[in-house]
């Protein structure tokens, strides 16, 4: 029997259909280090221990296939019934012992990649609603899913680097937080930073947006390197990432 592969037919889909599962591979194999006991440990968020996490990132996998299956069908599935159900179900599945959240990471992920290889080519465009009540096109889900793995990897604490990101996706992920960020700027008063990256060639990022007021104000030109510069983006830690007056970078706003 031949080999069953993915139907999406636009190429930009495929390259994110690939740099997701290389993000699920990586997650995985940061999750297989750890040992049973290893999952009362804390994480990188503060508020979640392993558990926790673990549990977020496999019920994600379910919430996305839900929409993936709203794509494919028409039948609306939304990806959570409320925050609140959201939060229970995280809280539920984080007192399973270590085998069974290891079975909920693995099956989720796989039943995800099956729906989106299945999904056929026509279908990538139709619309779903996120969990932030967002409409979106369906192929959106892929870059949802490759944010939750790659970043969660590092959450887990135990070795996982944003050094470790393939350059695409670290360009990927401070154009979407810089997009993030110009969209609430007005509303929540938002400085407008320019980062520096000094591992890139080209302009700075934020320099098509008012690049003069920026450097009229050296406090929000942030440095560093493109990794270091998401790891601060994402409320990760300021190692490595200065602003232009050379002195230790605050927090960023939020992200999501």
């Amino acid at each position: 029997m031949a080999a069953r592969t993915d139907q999406v037919t636009d190429p930009a889909i495929a390259a994110a259909l690939l740099l997701a599962r290389r993000g699920q591979a990586y997650y995985s194999r940061k999750l297989n280090e750890l040992s049973d006991a290893d999952f009362d440990g804390p994480t990188l968020l503060g508020d979640w221990d392993r558990r926790h996490l673990i549990a977020h990132v496999g019920l994600n996998a379910r919430a996305i296939t839900r929409l993936v299956e709203w794509a494919r069908t028409g039948v609306e599935t939304p990806m959570y019934a409320s925050p609140e159900q959201r939060a229970d179900e995280i809280d539920f599945s984080a007192t399973l012992p270590a085998h069974a959240l290891r079975n909920l990471s693995d099956h989720a992920a796989i039943h995800l990649t099956v729906e989106w290889r299945d999904l056929p080519a026509e279908a990538w465009t139709n619309e779903v609603r996120t969990g932030l009540g967002r409409i979106v096109p369906v192929s959106e889900t892929v870059w949802m899913r490759t944010r939750e793995v790659w970043i969660h990897a590092v959450d887990l604490g135990n070795g996982g680097r944003f050094e470790d990101f393939p350059p695409e996706l670290l360009d990927a992920l401070l154009a979407d937080i810089l997009g993030a960020w110009d969209r609430r700027r007005d509303a929540e008063g938002l400085p407008r930073y320019l980062l520096d990256v000094v591992d890139r060639d080209g302009d700075p990022l934020g320099a098509e947006t008012d690049a003069g007021s920026v450097r009229d104000e050296e406090e929000l030109v942030v440095r560093g390197t493109a990794a270091a510069l998401t790891r601060w983006a994402t409320g990760r830690g300021a190692d490595g990432v200065l602003t232009g007056r050379g002195e230790p970078a605050s927090p960023a706003p939020r992200w999501l």
